[in-house]
């Protein structure tokens, strides 16, 4: 008997059969846009850390979100920037602020083509840049904070967003919002839990992007680099308080993580390639020494590989197009 000879590279042979033979994919309605709306600017204003990404103002963002849905990508995330901070973030629950104004303006352009979701988090509003209020010896005050989310989500619900992604990683976050949902009457409104949330040093152009006053760090209520189960056990409790989705962030550095959280969640996991993971690419790619488009591809499908059902990226549209072709 004449011993078969196993040659797995038959299968990779021509470009038909390795797209034919591809275990994971990526399309473009499992891919989210991350958006920065400003107050108080007539034009975009480039962000310097983020090449290609913007802080708009109300009109381009219509602008863009049309384009967003006309390359087919699955929705878009907002964050408000606003002219005035203070202690508490006064201009998050403002049915004025820029955040609620801007998420009004989405669901009427898009509304029916795109997810609109929004940021609940204080710290673009805080002028302390904490994600929560503050106590009197200057700590993150946890119950205090998730009376602020209970508020911003029934603003940010009556503005129309479809999904709030609470990303603050206070305790009991997941619980209090919902509550204060369905007992307003915003039974439909899904939660995406920033579940497990690192303290990370790849969100230094995020901080940029929204013009951060944060001073030190979160590492008091975002997960330490160095844990991975207690990852799964904030993934667990998010799911036990009635999360619609869980996100793993960020989501390169995390990758077990996501793939940990991906074999257990009972609900649909994303993950979120952020702000330095971007950048990174796009410097490398600047500088010649890769090629962005293959590297944006391999990027996302690392992720979506690891288990995650969508990917927050600021990719999304240039990716989108891209798979069109």
């Amino acid at each position: 008997m004449i011993r078969p000879v196993i040659r797995p590279r038959r299968l990779r042979a021509t470009p038909a059969l390795r797209r034919l033979a591809a275990e994971t994919r990526v399309h473009p309605a499992e891919l989210v846009l991350p958006m920065f709306v400003r107050e108080g600017v007539d034009a975009p204003v480039p962000i310097a850390s983020m090449p290609g990404v913007v802080q708009h103002t109300l009109d381009s963002l219509r602008a863009a979100l049309v384009e967003a849905a006309e390359a087919g990508i699955g929705g878009v995330m907002l964050f408000g920037i606003p002219e005035r901070k203070d202690a508490i973030g006064s201009g998050a629950t403002d049915e004025h602020g820029i955040l609620n104004v801007a998420t009004r303006a989405a669901v009427a352009e898009v509304g029916d083509a795109l997810v609109v979701q929004t940021d609940l988090c204080l710290d673009e509003f805080t002028d302390h840049g904490h994600c929560g209020v503050l106590d009197a010896d200057g700590r993150v005050d946890n119950d205090a904070s998730l009376e602020r989310y209970r508020e911003m989500a029934l603003a940010q619900a009556a503005a129309g967003s479809a999904i709030l992604g609470l990303s603050g990683m206070m305790d009991g976050q997941v619980a209090a919002v919902r509550e204060a949902l369905d007992d307003a009457g915003h039974g439909d409104t899904a939660i995406l839990a920033y579940a497990a949330k690192y303290a990370s040093a790849f969100y230094g152009p995020f901080r940029e992007a929204v013009q951060s006053s944060l001073r030190g760090d979160r590492r008091t209520y975002q997960l330490d680099a160095a844990n991975r189960r207690e990852g799964l056990r904030e993934v667990e409790l998010d799911i036990a308080e009635g999360a619609d989705v869980v996100m793993v962030k960020p989501a390169m550095s995390y990758l077990d993580v996501l793939a940990d959280t991906a074999a257990m969640s009972t609900v649909p996991v994303w993950a979120y390639q952020i702000s330095g993971e971007y950048a990174m690419i796009v410097a490398a790619a600047q500088n010649g020494w890769i090629d962005r488009d293959a590297a944006m591809l391999e990027s996302v499908l690392g992720i979506r590989r690891a288990g995650a059902d969508a990917v927050l990226t600021y990719f999304a549209v240039e990716l989108a197009r891209s798979l069109a072709r």
